[in-house]
């Protein structure tokens, strides 16, 4: 059994994962950073969601490393693709021209920026990344995480590292469980925190539905139809109880009326990309499918240079919330992630076959499946969106009440005399494992509390994602792209802040003069923890 020795060791390589290695590192620290899969980036590369973010991303709400990030994607267009002229120089130029983000991209692109980001410290020998790695148990003693046993899902090698401090940034807080890290999932009831949109009684398994996302570009004339999938028949023809007709189909509930909205799907429809306004604070751009998370706009690049548009299916019609993959037998599990593999081919199958056309027929069977944009021989991203993740119970817990619009209107920004990072979207639940369907609200501006990434018990273990003291409802807004990578940098300076003092987070929280040292490090770093004064949020 291997040993590795890191001041710092960080499971899973998501992007909050990411920042936390690389803020570590940074701080002269060494990182141990594990993955999964075999692409570090998480949602923005092996879940190949392009970035949700907030209408202000480009002037602020961001730390200066996200930013090094976004201009680096945007910097690789600029270099190596054949741009047209006007869209060369565009200071807010957006690869794909999707409505969803003003940076819509390739995962691929976004992993070649991680990469180059992390290679100065993996050349200094600061940093070693452990691909298709999984923790696999831990050592724990009183509030103390000790070694972490890892396993290589190549050939079954048996790692173990030793660490002093240990960032779980696992996708769902797979490490929260295996260290008896107090933990909740699901939906908390609505007595605990006094949450508008609570549920009456708490119920862990009740989750939001997670996601196998998928490329297409479209070939006319030719035929790329896939095999029918073995579960089509059950996909085609379920309708959940809340839907307004077969959830595969163009017609779904608006999330935040849930009024029965057509969507419209019509590849390359030949638009202007630069004029694509995205910004869904003014319109949500959801309604056509097809440049909802477009991520390569062939009008922007030479003629001839690409004979498609590529667009990202991440629709309500392949949300998958049959079942959770958190906190259930392994089988279970694996049968869930079967069957959403299932839905998102069953989607594919239905659009190239039986999908409504503007002429009158049906079906695009020139719709090409992208394996080579996801890297993988099904088609399909190497691993699921998740959503939602186990959550730490934190020193402090941000709900509903400290976000919602409705709660927060005539106060504002609810500022934290302890924040770590900002962030800004509405809180949008998509449709449940409890049945549920959307929730979606409108919010505030938020700034991330210290408080929510220090466990009330553990000494050494940081959240570095999802799994910060948030709630079913808040996680909501915290869980996206800037903020899972602000959660993650802070947890990364935080853990190099600890070793480099020898002090504990708990310290660092509970004492002003401590806490002020540290935010003092946050703001040299580029980590912006308050807002401007907004206006018309």
């Amino acid at each position: 059994m291997r040993e590795l020795r890191a001041d710092v060791l960080v499971v899973g390589g998501g992007l909050g994962g990411v920042a936390a290695a690389l803020a570590a590192c940074r701080a002269g620290r060494d990182v141990v950073l594990t993955e999964e899969t075999d692409w570090l980036g998480g949602q923005l590369t092996s879940q190949a969601v392009p970035p949700d973010e907030h209408p202000w991303i480009e002037r602020f709400g961001a730390t200066a490393s996200y930013r090094q990030l976004r201009e680096g994607i945007r910097e690789h267009y600029r270099r190596w693709y054949p741009l047209r002229a006007e869209a060369l120089w565009l200071r807010e130029f957006n690869p794909g021209a999707g409505r969803v983000s003003k940076l819509c991209h390739e995962p691929r692109v976004a992993l070649a920026v991680i990469e180059a980001m992390l290679a100065p410290h993996r050349a200094a020998g600061r940093l070693t990344v452990l691909l298709e790695t999984v923790a696999v148990g831990a050592e724990c003693g009183g509030d103390r995480v000790g070694p972490v046993e890892l396993a290589d899902r190549r050939d079954g090698e048996r790692i173990v590292v030793t660490a002093p401090f240990v960032v779980d940034a696992t996708e769902a807080g797979d490490l929260l469980a295996m260290t008896k890290t107090e933990y909740v999932t699901g939906a908390e009831a609505c007595s605990e925190h006094d949450e508008p949109h609570a549920p009456t009684e708490a119920d862990p398994q009740n989750m939001q539905g997670f996601t196998f996302c998928f490329a297409l570009d479209y070939r006319p004339g030719e035929d790329h139809t896939i095999d029918r999938p073995e579960r089509y028949g059950f996909w085609r023809s379920y309708r959940p109880g809340f839907w307004p007709g077969p959830l595969i189909g163009l017609l779904a509930p608006h999330p935040r009326t849930l009024e029965p909205t057509p969507r419209h799907f019509a590849p390359n429809p030949g638009d202007d990309p630069l004029g694509v306004v995205a910004d869904q604070s003014k319109a949500a751009g959801d309604l056509d499918l097809w440049l909802f998370r477009r991520i390569l706009a062939r009008d922007l690049y030479v003629p001839g240079a690409f004979a498609s548009d590529i667009t990202l299916v991440n629709w309500p019609l392949n949300d998958y919330w049959l079942g959770s993959v958190v906190d259930v037998e392994p089988d279970i599990a694996a049968r869930h992630l079967a069957d959403a593999k299932q839905l998102s081919l069953s989607v594919l199958y239905w659009l190239q076959t039986e999908a409504p056309r503007p002429d009158g027929g049906t079906g695009w069977p020139g719709l090409r499946l992208r394996t080579d944009v996801t890297g993988t021989s099904d088609g399909l991203a190497k691993a699921p969106y998740l959503r939602e993740s186990r959550r730490i119970k934190a020193l402090t817990t941000v709900t509903e009440n400290d976000v919602s619009l409705a709660v927060r209107g005539p106060h504002g920004v609810l500022v934290r005399e302890d924040s770590v990072g900002v962030g800004s979207y509405h809180l949008d639940l998509h449709p449940s494992t409890g049945g549920d369907n959307y929730i979606d609200l409108e919010s505030v501006p938020f700034e991330i509390p210290l408080g929510a990434l220090v466990p009330q018990r553990v000494r050494n273990l940081l959240p570095g994602a999802k799994n910060i003291g948030t709630t079913h409802i808040s996680n909501g807004c915290f869980r996206l792209h800037p903020v899972e990578w602000n959660v993650g940098e802070v947890a990364g300076l935080l853990a190099a802040h600890c070793v480099e003092t020898g002090q504990e987070p708990h310290q660092v929280h509970a004492d002003r003069d401590r806490r002020d040292e540290f935010t003092r490090l946050l703001e040299r770093s580029g980590v912006e923890r308050h807002w401007p004064e907004i206006k018309g949020y």
